[in-house]
């Protein structure tokens, strides 16, 4: 049985007892002579300061109380009016690193970020800045290498950043890349200067929750002999694929993954605003944008955030501990499964991937109406070739029963007609 360094399942005692003492260890606003930092609690001529209420309420307190997490705690001193928060998010950062994403022990940084999207620009940052300091290569040397199917974030980076991108071709069907693919995307950057690459694979996209064989891009990358840094997208998948899938290569177990991204305000249902950036030690300092009024260095992009979210992922995960994680995976894989077997029963065309929860259906295979009924996503609004249902907890099997008895219903009234 796999031990888990920090993962533990905690009373709803023990979770309010550890954000309290926290709390305790941050600046009292109220209680103290605090003139100098630009920030108080909420205002509570808007919002409910109620004490009865907030001592049973961990989370909401430290909304109250306000704590600014800027900059990273894992690495050199940080701001000391709010402590004992960020030794929460220190302990969080940790756990994903290390118990769920197989970090060796003090290996890693990261910060709660305001999502996937900053945490993948994060890490594209990171690494341009990387290959300029240590090789003095111009930004258009740079290429930011992903599939077709990778999320927008990656075009943002690029315009933001001012890098090229390359996207790898992917099989309709399957969704996959192969190395052949990745070679004629490497082959086209190298024809027009790009020699360092900034890789982004896949952890189960969000549209077909599809999931990159990492090790087309590094053997292309290794026989070419071409430099580069390999950023896991995980933001989808980083809380739900390494519990459904066994022996993969998209964590830090594989020596070529250097930096991760997580969302917990998708499948670990936080509240929007949570995404997670983890990094190998000694890449972050590469972002290092340091003001002098502020204690310590400041290495993110969104500079002040909240520690309330940071709270809530660290309450999430240890109100669930890992086997009841693991149990919660393991249901949404079953549902899943009993979908597509329903679907492959009726002849109806799908994508899944064996360790992810979205199942894509072919556009053809079901009527419009149906997709809107039910809350569909199409892959593209205008044209749509797949629709997704994601499988999360509240999509029990009654409701995707509904799916199917729509989908039959709407079918027969068409031959009928």
């Amino acid at each position: 049985m796999k031990e888990y360094r920090y993962w533990k399942k905690l009373s709803s005692k023990e979770i309010k007892s550890t954000v309290f003492q926290a709390l305790d260890k941050n600046v009292n606003y109220r209680n103290e002579n605090i003139l100098g930092i630009p920030a108080s609690h909420l205002d509570n001529h808007v919002f409910s300061q109620d004490e009865s209420f907030l001592k049973d309420a961990p989370y909401i307190s430290t909304l109250v109380q306000n704590p600014n997490h800027i900059g990273s705690h894992t690495l050199g001193t940080s701001e000391p009016f709010f402590s004992g928060t960020q030794d929460i998010e220190k302990e969080t950062i940790a756990l994903c690193a290390e118990d769920i994403l197989k970090a060796k022990p003090n290996t890693c940084d990261g910060y709660i970020a305001s999502g996937g999207t900053e945490a993948n620009i994060q890490a594209v940052w990171m690494y341009r800045n990387f290959f300029k300091s240590e090789y003095q290569a111009s930004y258009s040397e740079i290429a930011i290498l992903c599939s077709e199917d990778a999320h927008y974030s990656m075009d943002k980076a690029a315009n933001l950043l001012n890098l090229p991108i390359y996207k790898v071709k992917v099989s309709e069907e399957k969704r996959e890349i192969t190395t052949n693919t990745v070679k004629d995307a490497v082959n086209m950057a190298r024809d027009n200067g790009c020699r360092y690459f900034i890789v982004i694979a896949n952890m189960v996209t969000t549209m077909y929750g599809s999931v990159d064989n990492v090790s087309c891009y590094t053997e292309v990358l290794l026989a070419q002999h071409l430099l580069f840094r390999l950023h896991i997208d995980g933001a989808y998948g980083g809380f739900y694929f390494p519990f459904a899938s066994e022996g993969h290569a998209l964590d830090f177990s594989n020596k070529d993954v250097s930096s991760v991204t997580l969302d917990a305000h998708k499948m670990a249902q936080a509240p929007y605003g949570t995404g997670i950036f983890i990094a190998r030690k000694g890449l972050i300092a590469y972002t290092n944008t340091a003001a002098g009024y502020v204690e310590g260095d400041d290495f993110t992009l969104i500079g002040s955030r909240s520690g309330a979210n940071a709270v809530a992922v660290w309450m999430i995960l240890m109100t669930n501990g890992p086997y009841g994680w693991q149990e919660k995976v393991f249901i949404l894989q079953k549902r899943a499964a009993w979908m597509c077997q329903q679907l492959a029963n009726r002849n109806i065309r799908y994508y899944r991937h064996d360790g992810s929860n979205i199942i894509t259906i072919n556009a053809q295979d079901i009527d419009k109406q149906t997709a809107a009924k039910f809350g569909l996503v199409p892959d593209q609004h205008d044209s749509p070739s797949w629709y997704k249902i994601v499988v999360m907890e509240h999509v029990t099997v009654d409701k995707l029963e509904l799916v199917l008895s729509d989908i039959e219903a709407r079918k027969l009234a068409v031959l009928e007609a």
